[in-house]
């Protein structure tokens, strides 16, 4: 399975390849970041970001996106432009037919480090280690998409089955009966 993961921003959207499957040694195939300069208008911004997460899909070609979900912040204005950047992403994915899942920043962050309250230091550690990196990749956007790529390669068997299970439950439960 090969992921692109996407640390969505204005400013630096991260963005990470990884590629294998659940339980084998994961592979990182690119790692970088997408930015724009902060005194653009929006609307460049939005476009210097759909452009550079193109590039990142034409290189790499994933079989699914992974985005991280936009959570409450206190800076609104943060928060505005990360879910700009996300619904970007999302669109780019969506355009060609590619999957997107969304996880939360605790649900990577548990994924990676086993603990959903850990700081940015200790998902590059775990990054660099599970990718077997030389060094954590910079800036911590970047270590972020590569963590929910990761994120998305361990967790998506077991969503797919879950969803297996619902989907075959509904199907059994005749119409109007409580399931």
């Amino acid at each position: 399975m090969r992921v692109l993961g996407v640390d969505p921003g204005l400013t630096r959207c991260g963005v990470g390849v990884v590629e294998g499957v659940a339980g084998r040694p994961l592979t990182m195939i690119g790692v970088g970041v997408v930015r724009t300069p902060a005194d653009a208008d929006l609307g460049r911004r939005l476009v210097a970001v759909e452009q550079g997460i193109e590039q990142w899909l034409d290189e790499h070609r994933p079989e699914y996106v992974a985005v991280e979900r936009v959570f409450s912040q206190h800076n609104v204005r943060t928060v505005m432009g990360t879910a700009q950047a996300s619904a970007v992403a999302i669109l780019c994915a969506s355009r060609r037919g590619i999957p997107v899942a969304l996880h939360t920043p605790s649900e990577v962050k548990a994924a990676v480090t086993g603990s959903g309250r850990a700081d940015k230091a200790q998902v590059g550690a775990m990054v660099t280690r599970l990718l077997r990196l030389a060094a954590p990749p910079r800036p911590a956007d970047a270590a972020d998409a590569l963590a929910l790529a990761i994120c998305h390669i361990w967790r998506a068997p077991a969503q797919n089955r879950l969803q297996q299970a619902v989907a075959l439950h509904t199907r059994s439960v005749p119409k109007g009966h409580p399931a």
